[in-house]
């Protein structure tokens, strides 16, 4: 099942009438650590869990409980109400992996979503969305978080250098026709000094 991904969120606007921003692993793969990945609009969980349970209640049974990591999530609600219901929100801050939402369904079971922090740029929350809901995935919401973060930086580090190089006259940069590199010669007696 997958939800639409969309271009960043404009920042007034926080309505839960807006498409969900979610990747689900299909239906019926094998489980994995992540059963998808959701990027939310804001830290802001009364204004995100409305719409994420609504959504995922007909697929995955009616959603009880969500529990989260409180490291990224600023305030955290005993209940949200819900179309016809209310979840309930708890917070384990050891046990849970701190990029991890867990939901919880009374009658079916649990899920576990990468949550992609809100101010991740398109290209790179759309990737991350992809390979959390691999179903042949092996890394944890925090390994696919990192993985994401050392690709950022290893691209900064590439513009850096291609930037330098270019600064310093490198990208077409021509050695001066009057001038002719160095040339080294070297003589090497034949014989054992002294005869």
């Amino acid at each position: 099942m997958t939800a639409t991904v969309l271009s960043p969120p404009v920042p007034e606007d926080r309505t839960s009438s807006l498409p969900l921003r979610l990747l689900l692993a299909p239906a019926g793969t094998a489980p994995a650590l992540l059963d998808g990945a959701w990027w939310p609009r804001s830290r802001d969980l009364m204004a995100e869990l409305p719409s994420l349970t609504a959504f995922l209640d007909p697929l995955w049974g009616r959603i009880t409980h969500v529990t989260v990591n409180p490291t990224f999530w600023p305030v955290i609600p005993r209940k949200v109400p819900v179309k016809g219901h209310v979840v309930g929100v708890g917070w384990f801050k050891e046990e849970q992996d701190p990029h991890k939402l867990l939901l919880l369904s009374y009658t079916t079971g649990r899920w576990d979503l990468l949550v992609i922090p809100p101010e991740t740029g398109p290209a790179t929350a759309a990737r991350l969305m992809t390979e959390a809901a691999d179903p042949f995935g092996t890394l944890t919401a925090s390994g696919l978080m990192g993985a994401a973060e050392q690709r950022r930086i290893a691209a900064d580090a590439d513009s850096a250098l291609i930037s330098v190089w270019d600064s310093e006259g490198g990208h077409g940069a021509r050695l001066p026709t009057s001038h002719s590199p160095a040339r080294v010669v070297a003589s090497v007696p034949d014989t054992p000094e002294g005869n």
